[in-house]
């Protein structure tokens, strides 16, 4: 399948619904938040909604699927892009900025003693310390420097960029909802064979335990690529359409082996369509696979991707 982008050109957003079920049984568990537990809730028709996975998590498992932990570096189609990788005093890799949750902005790349990297901000950037923000030169420079920040949203915090005002919001976001929902209450216990009535407050002794995990009518991961934004970017040709391309591909590499999100939720994709614009035919993860090593060489080529940065950790 050859990749037609051309009915993108006018819309704003290109919405993406995809129909998951848990791979074995009928139950999953839910995502879970501090102080609150699994996120239940009524749909304004008072129907029984959860949320599986939230939108600041789905970024970190699109991104994660684009990592070879084995070789220490992007996965096969996208070697060659630029990130930022972080290094112990002893050369050792630290992690990097595809990896750090706040990418570009990470503490171990803009906190350490190893200023370099911030001192290369503050020289491309040194134009919007006062007055309005150009975003269309942040998009540039963060491509240059750390192309997958642009499609998940950075902000630099920091008030030697510009007082700090330096954000782009997210291009790429998404979410998985479940509906109709019932509660599939269960427990175990935390057995010592040894000493079962030693002190649970120091790890000994058994220790019964009550969980809750869900079943649902439906459950659906829900993708919104803001088309409108990476056209605000400007980013020359290819730059659009890679930017389109490798974010379908992080769609479907996280659909193909991303979805094992817990132990006890462990999901498979039935099918996946367009919502917006209606139908519009999704590419295949192989066809994206062809097509992407090709889009970063001619970026690579016009110079609008920089090499990898690397940056010395140490505390100050």
């Amino acid at each position: 399948m050859d990749l037609d982008f051309s009915m993108l050109k006018s819309q704003p957003r290109l919405l993406l619904e995809a129909e998951l079920r848990p791979i074995q049984g009928t139950r999953f568990q839910p995502t879970g938040f501090p102080d609150l537990g699994a996120a239940q809730y009524e749909g304004p028709n008072g129907e029984s909604l959860l949320l599986v996975e939230s939108a600041q998590s789905m970024a970190n498992r699109l991104e994660i699927v684009c990592w070879d932990e084995q070789a220490q570096d992007w996965v096969e189609p996208l070697r060659g892009l630029p990130m930022i990788k972080v290094v112990k005093p002893n050369g050792e890799m630290l992690t990097n900025s595809l990896l750090e949750s706040h990418r570009l902005n990470s503490p171990y790349i803009l906190e350490g003693k190893d200023t370099s990297v911030l001192a290369l901000l503050k020289e491309e950037l040194n134009s919007m310390e006062e007055g309005p923000v150009n975003l269309r030169r942040l998009a540039e420079v963060v491509f240059r420097y750390d192309t997958n920040a642009l499609l998940h949203g950075v902000f630099l915090a920091k008030s030697e960029l510009a007082g700090g005002r330096l954000r782009l919001p997210r291009v790429l976001s998404a979410f998985i909802e479940a509906e109709g929902v019932k509660v599939a209450q269960n427990g175990g216990v935390k057995n010592d064979r040894v000493n079962p009535s030693g002190d649970t407050r120091k790890g000994f002794g058994n220790v019964p335990f009550y969980r809750e995990e869900y079943t649902a009518q439906r459950i659906v991961a829900y993708f919104n690529l803001d088309l409108s934004q990476i056209r605000s970017f400007g980013i020359p040709d290819p730059g659009e359409e890679f930017l389109i391309s490798f974010a379908l591909y992080k769609i479907r590499r996280f659909l193909d082996v991303g979805l094992r999100l817990r132990t006890a939720c462990d999901l498979e994709c039935v099918s996946i369509r367009a919502t917006r614009p209606e139908d519009w035919p999704i590419p295949e993860e192989e066809d994206l696979v062809r097509v992407i090593p090709g889009q970063i060489r001619q970026l690579r080529d016009k110079g609008l991707l920089g090499e990898s940065l690397t940056v010395e950790y140490r505390p100050k």
